[in-house]
């Protein structure tokens, strides 16, 4: 059984990220599993950029634009070297991505 989730927002905002962010929260919480948000997308994850959610982190996002987490561009993420340090500095068990292109997830779902 999953434990801990991170959820990633990556690319450009789009509109309902944080209603999303706030359902994958809440929905763990309601499991029993542990959720962090990495801030700043795929370099937040590289530079350990992780917040716990608890009941109150989500409380009032859905009506703001953009990503409360946001976002950040991170091309170095392309390097297996990169990714592998990043890898290493994960808390989750599985990420959660959401973005509007899935740029860089086939990269490291190959090394997870």
């Amino acid at each position: 059984m999953v434990k801990c989730i991170g959820v990633l927002t990556s690319g450009g905002d789009a509109p309902g990220m944080n209603a999303a962010i706030r359902a994958v929260a809440r929905t763990c919480l309601n499991k029993g599993i542990e959720v962090y948000g990495v801030r700043l997308g795929y370099k937040g994850l590289h530079e350990g950029k992780f917040m716990k959610f608890d009941r109150h982190s989500t409380r009032n996002i859905i009506n703001n634009g953009g990503t409360i987490l946001k976002s950040a561009r991170f091309p170095e993420f392309k390097d297996p070297e990169v990714r592998k340090e990043a890898i290493e500095k994960m808390k989750e068990e599985n990420i959660i991505e959401m973005s509007n292109g899935g740029r860089y997830a086939k990269y490291i779902l190959k090394e997870i």
